[in-house]
């Protein structure tokens, strides 16, 4: 028959039992803490690698700045045109002696066109040609005659008057009637025709040979 272990005797193994597994744990638990402490305070093995990520350089695009073109020239003011002549009365010349009468341009017009907007100064679009007196043309006399008039608003000529004459008092009236049949493109300022006093033309009677 198998003996059987009394009481106390199995109390005395269970304790020595558990007495063993408290100190095999304490010692485990101790061991572990030990290695924690050392994972930290050593130094890490091997290569360490730093990433610094760097920001690109920032490219500074050049402009190349040229250089600005010079304003255009305003155009000049364009040629004046040559005034029509016309002949006031052909059938009043002698057909035996030719003669000529030279009208000058406008003694005092000055400055042209004006190159702002629709202003502009008067220009001449038509001028007879006077009638050579009778008189003067049979004596073989030549001469010339300087008129001063007005331009008006519309074109026209008014108050032509004689400055200056030679020989006297034998072209003026002729000089005169065939003034007051010129025609004129009228000054314009600011968009508003305007009269110009003062206006002189030189009329020469020569006869041809």
């Amino acid at each position: 028959m198998a003996t059987v272990m009394n009481t106390p005797a199995r109390y005395g193994i269970g304790l020595l039992l558990a007495v063993v597994m408290t100190f095999l744990l304490l010692w485990g638990m101790q061991a572990l803490i030990s290695g924690g402490n050392n994972a930290l305070t050593e130094a890490p093995r091997g290569n360490v690698l730093d990433f610094i990520r760097l920001k690109k350089e920032q490219q500074l695009t050049k402009k190349d700045r040229k250089p600005q073109k010079p304003p255009v020239p305003k155009a000049p003011p364009p040629q004046m045109q040559q005034p029509q002549m016309q002949q006031a009365n052909p059938n009043a010349l002698s057909t035996n002696t030719g003669f000529g009468a030279d009208i000058q341009a406008d003694l005092s017009l000055a400055g042209g066109l004006s190159l702002s907007g629709g202003d502009g100064d008067y220009l001449p679009i038509v001028k007879v040609a006077p009638i050579y007196p009778r008189r003067a043309q049979s004596r073989g006399i030549e001469g010339y005659v300087i008129v001063e008039f007005i331009v008006t608003k519309n074109g026209s000529v008014r108050d032509a008057i004689v400055i200056e004459a030679k020989p006297e008092n034998i072209f003026n009236q002729a000089a005169m009637d065939a003034a007051l049949k010129f025609k004129y493109k009228p000054r314009v300022v600011d968009g508003v025709a305007m009269e110009v006093a003062g206006v002189q033309n030189k009329i020469s009677f020569q006869i041809e040979g």
